[in-house]
């Protein structure tokens, strides 16, 4: 069993930064694969970045490339989202999730490919 639990969200002004946490439990978080996504009030739950167990591969939405950083720290068990240039519209609760047994390189971008869930921080971009 893995838990997972996110830190970091809160109030930011447009243009500005956050960097939110998932800190894991358990021996198994250096061989999962790791994803944010984030779901905006009445909309889906959206992927947002994936990064690969050892850290060397990453992935990103669209919607974030260029702005959001996602790492990784397996003697912490943590993985990261930094966010900068904060739009109102990446206003969401972000949960951050685990694919254990992942193979080395991969990272997965469907939310059906997570084995583990975080119960979500909320962040509020305001204009």
């Amino acid at each position: 069993q893995v838990q997972l639990v996110e830190s970091g969200g809160g109030l930011a002004q447009a243009g500005g930064s956050l960097r939110l946490s998932c800190a894991a439990s358990g021996r198994t978080f250096s061989s999962s694969a790791m994803g944010w996504f984030r779901q905006a009030p009445g909309k889906e739950r959206e992927f947002v970045a994936a990064i690969s167990r050892g850290g060397a591969s990453t992935d990103y939405a669209d919607s974030v490339k260029g702005r959001f950083i996602i790492s990784r720290d397996n003697a912490k068990n943590t993985v990261y989202l930094q966010m900068n240039s904060l739009k109102p519209e990446d206003t969401a609760v972000y949960f951050c999730a685990a694919n254990r047994g992942a193979t080395a390189y991969s990272t997965y971008s469907a939310s059906g490919a997570y084995d583990y869930w975080g119960q979500g921080t909320q962040v509020t971009v305001s204009s």
